[in-house]
């Protein structure tokens, strides 16, 4: 069990990168997910927990050598 103390000072960051072109409710979504199973997993108040997205151009990100937008 995780402290009082170190729960009150638990200040997850968690930085997530994605394609760009999801939904603002998509995204509303995924940070309720998200923060949901991290103040689970770390025993700590949601309220602590947050979450930065970056948006990433198709054009700026490739897999095996190829960009996702040709």
């Amino acid at each position: 069990m995780i402290s009082k103390t170190l729960r009150r000072i638990a200040m997850p960051t968690i930085t997530v990168q994605l394609l760009e072109g999801r939904t603002l409710e998509q995204k509303r979504h995924f940070v309720k997910a998200i923060t949901d199973a991290a103040a689970k997993t770390l025993d700590c108040n949601p309220g602590s927990i947050h979450v930065i997205i970056h948006e990433i151009r198709k054009e700026d990100w490739a897999t095996g050598g190829k960009l996702w937008s040709d």
